[in-house]
């Protein structure tokens, strides 16, 4: 035990709970700890009822449990919770110690945290003691304790061992804000060398932090990987990456806020099956990846229906098609996909989905098909989303210097995932501060917006005089109502473009008929099966 006061006396304390997996920087987090005038440290204090109640070897187990307590009752009670001289008891626990013989006020009392370290970086060292094992690591029993704490109402705190070490004061004030207690900065440092608060396995496992001072930046580049661990890592990268996801982060303005905040929990259908928002993921070797080698659609979910599902799914096909996709999946496939999704979701209205279907992942990287041997990855990412534009009071448009592809060299009649052209397009949009960005055709007419197509088929529909040809940009500036249409805007006038005023700067009559109609259109979709 370290940092007592000797001339205080014995009162109750609150507990800090540390826990972590072995060569996760647990010894330098305990030391730095141990540098605060209120607080007294524990190294490992269930180490024995641990070795006592599993018979687990180590090569220090018989003097251990001659010196050290092994009643897990008394441990906790006496030991733990027991009075103290400080206001704080840092106590270091390594997580596959906690035994479900111990007493429930183990998790239920104190203050508790988690620190993780990469598998990565764990297990090129781990085997200067022990030989590495999915349970040496102890990462089921980490998220297990963490699933504990949630359910209690009271989630812990993670950090992460590399935050830790590329910047320990803002890790360190973060988890201490956490944990409601005041920062203090001589937990910044410490002397190197044994420390009487060290458990006695020291010399087995204590010899780098011994070395330090602090916590050190991490080397710019690791060891070589021991592939003979290999399959460890794919085993407990899962485990780690659940946690990493919830872990503290020292500087708030990183993470950003979302549009929508009920999309920060979504489920995503990603190949063959539905996965959490940050595990939606594809292989660094699929084509989407490779070289944009995919096609998209982009629907609408209207009252409980999809709006023309059929209709898009017809120019889905027909991309794959063109861009000779083999192995792709069905019509029946797609839309059991899309309605999984949905119903999962709980999404019935007012929902926007991405529908890609990319070539599929690659046995190697490189742009040729042949590569492509493991069939198309199909994607359904639905979210709540409003139209993107105020479709009441119109938006302003500029004209982009980005020619829009000409089927001379990228037919866009293919729904590709090439994008660049129109996201140039939209990046001098949004530095000139519109909502969007016109397009131009290699000879100079207005082609489209970047993100949304000039509206025909309604036009049509409603017997409105239509011709069709190509319209030079000062039409546009001169016209009396303009607007554009799409998956994402629906329907949007556009009230100025290039900073001149269209018409008399109002949402015109036609764009308020033509909403109205299109409107009543959207309760032709296909519904969401019950």
């Amino acid at each position: 035990m370290g940092g007592a006061d000797v001339d205080a006396e014995p009162h109750e304390v609150e507990v800090i709970h540390s826990w972590s997996q072995p060569r996760s920087l647990s010894t330098g987090l305990m030391y730095s700890f141990a540098q605060r005038d209120d607080t007294e440290v524990i190294d490992e204090p269930l180490y024995a009822h641990f070795l006592a109640e599993t018979g687990v070897k180590r090569p220090y187990r018989e003097e251990l449990l001659s010196k050290m307590e092994a009643d897990g009752n008394k441990v906790v009670n006496d030991i733990i919770f027991g009075r103290g001289k400080k206001k704080y008891r840092y106590c270091k626990h390594i997580s596959k110690q906690r035994l479900p013989s111990l007493p429930k006020d183990l998790i239920r009392k104190g203050k508790h945290f988690i620190l993780i370290r990469n598998p990565l970086d764990v297990l090129s060292s781990f085997d200067k003691v022990l030989e590495p094992s999915f349970i040496e690591l102890e990462l089921t029993s980490l998220v297990t304790i963490y699933s504990e704490l949630c359910e209690l109402g009271c989630p812990p705190p993670i950090v992460d061992v590399t935050d830790l070490q590329k910047d320990p004061e803002g890790t360190l004030r973060c988890l201490c804000n956490a944990l409601d207690i005041p920062f203090q900065i001589s937990m910044l440092k410490w002397e190197a060398g044994p420390k009487q608060l060290d458990g006695l396995w020291a010399p087995w496992w204590y010899k780098s932090v011994h070395k330090s001072t602090g916590f050190e930046c991490p080397p710019l580049y690791p060891k070589p990987f021991p592939f003979k661990l290999y399959s460890l890592l794919e085993q407990c990268m899962p485990f780690y990456n659940m946690l990493k996801n919830n872990v503290l982060r020292p500087n708030f303005s990183m993470v950003p806020t979302l549009p929508v905040p009920a999309n920060g929990k979504l489920l995503v259908w990603v190949g063959d099956e539905l996965l959490p928002r940050e595990s939606a993921k594809v292989s660094v070797f699929d084509s989407i990846v490779q070289g944009g080698d995919g096609v998209w659609e982009g629907l609408r979910v209207y009252n409980g229906k999809v709006f023309k599902l059929d209709d898009h799914l017809d120019r889905l096909f027909d991309s794959a098609k063109a861009m000779a996709f083999l192995n792709v999946p069905d019509r029946s496939e797609v839309k059991r996909a899309i309605f999984t999704t949905l119903i999962s979701n709980g999404m019935r209205n007012n929902v926007h989905i991405r529908l890609t279907l990319t070539r599929g992942k690659k046995v190697t990287s490189g742009m040729s098909p042949a590569f492509n041997m493991y069939g198309c990855t199909l994607i359904v990412l639905a979210e709540w989303k409003p139209p993107v534009y105020d479709n009441s009071s119109g938006i302003s448009l500029v004209t982009a210097s980005t020619r829009r592809n000409s089927p001379n060299t990228l037919d866009s009649k293919i729904h590709h995932n090439n994008l660049i052209n129109n996201i140039l397009a939209k990046i001098e949009g949004n530095l000139a501060k519109a909502d969007d960005a016109i397009m131009l055709d290699q000879y100079g007419f207005v082609s489209e917006t970047n993100a949304t197509n000039l509206v025909i088929d309604l036009v049509k529909s409603e017997g409105i005089y239509l011709e069709e040809r190509q319209i030079s940009l000062s039409e546009f500036h001169t016209a009396d109502e303009v607007w554009t249409a799409g998956t994402m805007g629906e329907l949007t006038p556009v009230l100025k473009i290039d900073g001149r005023t269209i018409g008399d700067g109002k949402v015109g009559p036609v764009i308020l008929r033509l909403q109205q109609v299109y409107q009543k259109m959207t309760d032709s979709g296909v519904p969401i099966p019950e």
